[in-house]
C-alpha cells in the first residue's frame, strides 16, 4: 500500500503556540495560571450579551441573523464600529472596514493578500507569538527590530528597512503582547515616516487600545498614514468567543483581502455580527469598560507591588500603563523554560519569553498576565512564584 502523502511543508517549524498549550492547564483548578491573555469571566456582561441574541432571534429580521450575508460584514455593525474608532481619535468610514472573525483572522487576511514565500517582514522585538506563527505559514523571512523600553527603536527599524526591504512591519504599539509597553507619539509618526520613505506598508495590531490605567491616549499610527492595516477586536472588552474582530485598510487591498476571506470562510457568523449590533444599540459600552479598566487596574496594582519581593535581585519588569502584561527579565544565567517546570510543581504557571523573538531569544523573559485572576488570587500566586524562584 503506497504511503500517503507528507503535511504540507509549509507547516515544518511552525510550532504550537505554547499560551494555547497552557491553557489546558486551567482544567486544573488547584494552579494559578498568570499564563494566557484571557479577560476575566466574570467581567463579561452576560446579561446584556444574551439579551442582545434573544432580541435578534425574536425580531423580525430572525431569519436572516441565520442567513449567508456579505463578505465584508453587517453594515450597520462596520458603521458602529467606525463611529467608535472615530470617536477614539481615527477617522473611519464604514467602507473602510472589513469585520473579521477575530482580529487574529485580519492578520491571516492581510498575510494572504500581501506575502508571497520568501517576503521579508519586520517585526518589533519581542512581539506577539501568533503574528510570528502566521508569518511562518506564509513561508516569509521574519526579520527583528529591536527596541527599549519605550518599544521599537525607529532607528533599528530604519536600519532594516534599509537593509532587507520588508513588504511589512508589524507591530502592537499600544501595551504590546507581550511587553506592556507604548511605543510614544513621537516614534509613532517616526515609524510612519519610514514605512513611506521605504514603501513599506504597516500593521498595527491594537486589541488592548482601550483597557488604559493611567495616563492619556496616544492617537494609533494609522491616524497619521494611509499605508497602515489597522487591527481591532471585541475580544478584550467584550468577550473572545464571540469572535469578532475587523481590519481597516488600505483601499488598494481592501478587495484582496475580501476575496481571501471569501475563500477562507465566505463571511464571520451572521448571527454574531447581528447579536454585536443589537448589543451596541443599547448597551452603554464605555461605562462598561470603565467597570472592566478599574478592576484590571487593581490587578495589574497588586502584581506590580509584588514583584520586588518575588522576584531574584537584578530582575527588572515592566510596569505597563494599561493592557494584560508584565514582562519581566530574570538575572543572567537563568532560563525561564527550565523554571516553568519548578513553577508548575508550585501550582502556578507562566510564559517563558523565548517563542517571542524571531531572532535569538532572550531566555531569561518571562510574560505574566494580570487580568484573569482577582487581587487575592494574584497575592497567592505570586507567593507560590516567589516559591518556585528560590
Amino acid at each position: 500500500m503506497p504511503s500517503l502523502p507528507p503535511l504540507a511543508a509549509r507547516l515544518q517549524g511552525v510550532a504550537s503556540s505554547p499560551v494555547r498549550d497552557l491553557l489546558a492547564l486551567l482544567e486544573r483548578p488547584d494552579v494559578l495560571s498568570f499564563a494566557g491573555g484571557l479577560p476575566a469571566p466574570e467581567l463579561f456582561d452576560l446579561d446584556g450579551v444574551r439579551d442582545a441574541y434573544t432580541r435578534v432571534l425574536a425580531g423580525p429580521g430572525a431569519r436572516l441573523a441565520l442567513q449567508y450575508a456579505p463578505t465584508e460584514g453587517n453594515a450597520e455593525l462596520r458603521a458602529l464600529v467606525a463611529a467608535r474608532l472615530t470617536g477614539r481619535g481615527l477617522p473611519t468610514d464604514p467602507g473602510d472596514l472589513v469585520i473579521t472573525t477575530g482580529s487574529q483572522q485580519a492578520l491571516t487576511l492581510v498575510t494572504t493578500a500581501l506575502l508571497d514565500p520568501g517576503a521579508v517582514v519586520a517585526v518589533e522585538s519581542p512581539t506577539y507569538l501568533a503574528a510570528l506563527q502566521s508569518f511562518q505559514l506564509a513561508g516569509a523571512r521574519i526579520v527583528a527590530v529591536p527596541g527599549d523600553e519605550d518599544g521599537v527603536d525607529p532607528d533599528a527599524l530604519a536600519d532594516v528597512v534599509a537593509r532587507h526591504r520588508p513588504v511589512l512591519f508589524y507591530t502592537v504599539p499600544t501595551f504590546a503582547n507581550p511587553t506592556g509597553r507604548t511605543l510614544p507619539a513621537a516614534r509613532r509618526a517616526e515609524v510612519a515616516r519610514i514605512a513611506a520613505a521605504g514603501g513599506m506598508r504597516v500593521v498595527e495590531d491594537d486589541p488592548y487600545g482601550e483597557l488604559r490605567y493611567r495616563g492619556e491616549p496616544v492617537a494609533p499610527i494609522a491616524a497619521g498614514s494611509e499605508q497602515v492595516f489597522y487591527l481591532g477586536s471585541f475580544s478584550k472588552i467584550g468577550a473572545p468567543g464571540l469572535r469578532l474582530g475587523w481590519v481597516r485598510s488600505p483601499a488598494d487591498v481592501r478587495p484582496a483581502l475580501v476575496v481571501a476571506k471569501q475563500a477562507a470562510d465566505l463571511h464571520t457568523s451572521t448571527i454574531d455580527q447581528a447579536a454585536a449590533v443589537a448589543y451596541l444599540a443599547v448597551a452603554d459600552v464605555d461605562a462598561h469598560v470603565a467597570r472592566l479598566r478599574a478592576a484590571y487596574r487593581e490587578r495589574r496594582d497588586t502584581m506590580v507591588a509584588a514583584l520586588p519581593s518575588v522576584l531574584p535581585a537584578g530582575s527588572t519588569w515592566t510596569d505597563p500603563d494599561g493592557g494584560m502584561f508584565v514582562w519581566v527579565r530574570l538575572p543572567d544565567g537563568f532560563d525561564a523554560a527550565s523554571l516553568l517546570t519548578t513553577a508548575l510543581a508550585h501550582d502556578v504557571a507562566f510564559v517563558p519569553g523565548a517563542p517571542f523573538y524571531a531572532g535569538e531569544p532572550d531566555r531569561a523573559t518571562l510574560r505574566l498576565s494580570f487580568t484573569t485572576n482577582s487581587p487575592e488570587a494574584i497575592q497567592e500566586g505570586m507567593k507560590r512564584l516567589g516559591a518556585a524562584l528560590v
